[in-house]
């Protein structure tokens, strides 16, 4: 799973839902196809963006190059169960990456585009968000 090796901060503020779309990391930069966020802000765990990571590498069936273009790098706080309400914030449990609508998730090249569209449509099953096919 990806996880930031130092945090300036350990825990974040909560931060608010925006209803823009993605400004910056919202076209292709490295490969020839990619899969984009089409609706909704959210949060991506590392859990998600590590099964999405699996997916497409499987459907690639080891030909290609791919990229990753999100990290997470917020921290998420949990306190544990049966914990009576009070006592601070409770501590990092894991990292997520909010992302907006438009952002490139992932992107491959060195593949047909079929096999692309196939890897991308399994992946794109693993997020919590409506996801869409892009080309070059």
């Amino acid at each position: 799973m990806l996880l930031p090796s130092k945090v300036k901060h350990r825990k974040w503020m909560k931060g608010r839902k925006r209803t823009k779309v993605a400004s910056r990391g919202n076209k292709l930069s490295f490969g020839s196809f990619g899969m984009q966020i089409e609706s909704g802000d959210k949060w991506i765990t590392s859990r998600q963006i590590e099964a999405c990571r699996r997916a497409i590498v499987r459907g690639m069936k080891k030909g290609g190059k791919m990229w990753i273009r999100i990290f997470p790098d917020k921290p998420v706080t949990k306190k544990g169960t049966e914990v009576p309400m009070g006592g601070g914030k409770g501590a990092p449990d894991h990292f997520v990456c909010a992302v907006l609508p438009g952002r490139v998730l992932f992107e491959i090249d060195g593949v047909s585009e079929e096999i692309a569209k196939k890897a991308f449509k399994n992946a794109g099953d693993k997020l919590p968000v409506k996801t869409r096919f892009i080309k070059r």
